[in-house]
């Protein structure tokens, strides 16, 4: 509970309070803020909310429903009847990639939270631990950083099987080991300062000191680490769909899409490469560029 400095009253401490309170910076001023200072950053963020708000709203923004088949209409061009054309089947381009975002949004967010959380405890315990347990945890996730992202992952979704659940397992595997140096390096300059040594001196146990004092410090780096990994995740599951290791059918997937018409119809129907195309790259650029711009505000 906060105290009031000797010599002063109770009303006074309330009127400082209430200064402080009107001095102190709004969301609003905030955002504003990030926006004149990080310009690219605020152009990626919208580009983030506006395919979160696609994700959430599919059903209504979607003019088809996207496994449906029509003989009659395809390989059709943009048109009024389908807005960016229909591929092999039939089916409408525009309502599979609005449905697309929903499954690059949760198999995204679903890898990169996974194994952000793993690596971050992994790193925050290798850190303050130290010792032999740091070095052993080290070695191991030099082993698993040796292969490359994409690599670790479709060995994991060649043994795990096509599902949303187990391509969210594959992807979180290959992020574990950059979390966990990343939000170690972070521990090793915290558990030196002197509040932590404070608590030492206290006698606080050390799994206290761990979770309670070093881990709340570590927030900033861990957002500006799931932002970036977020961009990185959406290119992987669509590189996984692509080789047929990813989201199955009937699920709409834009790495699916590709992979479907990339070779055979590339060249008589170009759109259905174009679109899919085009709303990966805008996916994986405004999280790179939010990522960035985070990274920078928050150091």
């Amino acid at each position: 509970m906060a105290t009031k400095p000797a010599g002063v009253t109770a009303a006074e401490a309330e009127l400082v309070a209430q200064a402080a309170r009107l001095w102190r910076p709004g969301l609003p001023t905030v955002l504003w803020r990030f926006c004149r200072k990080k310009p690219l950053g605020a152009a990626g963020g919208v580009v983030m909310l506006l395919m979160v708000l696609t994700a959430v709203f599919a059903n209504y923004l979607a003019t088809h429903d996207p496994i449906a088949t029509d003989a009659a209409h395809t390989l059709a061009r943009p048109s009024a009847a389908h807005w960016l054309g229909s591929d092999h089947l039939g089916r409408d381009i525009y309502s599979r990639i609005v449905h697309g975002a929903w499954v690059s949004l949760i198999v995204g967010l679903g890898s990169t939270l996974l194994g952000s959380v793993l690596g971050g405890i992994i790193g925050l315990l290798s850190g303050y631990l130290g010792g032999r347990t740091d070095l052993v945890t080290q070695r191991i996730m030099d082993i698993l950083q040796g292969l490359p992202l994409l690599v670790l992952a479709l060995v994991m979704a060649a043994a795990l099987g096509p599902s949303i659940q187990n391509v969210i397992i594959a992807i979180s595997i290959p992020i574990i080991p950059r979390a966990a140096r990343v939000i170690r390096s972070s521990v090793l300059t915290i558990r030196e300062m002197q509040y932590v040594e404070a608590a030492r001196g206290l006698g606080v146990g050390h799994l206290r000191i761990a979770f309670r004092h070093i881990l709340p410090n570590t927030v900033g780096t861990f957002i500006v680490l799931t932002t970036a990994q977020l961009g990185s995740a959406i290119l992987v599951e669509a590189a996984l769909s692509f080789l047929g290791l990813g989201v199955p059918e009937p699920y709409p997937s834009w790495g699916r899409m590709l992979s479907v018409s990339a070779a055979e119809y590339a060249q008589k129907a170009p759109h259905l490469v174009l679109f899919p195309g085009f709303a990966i790259s805008l996916a994986v650029f405004g999280s790179n560029l939010l990522g960035d711009a985070l990274r920078d505000t928050l150091d």
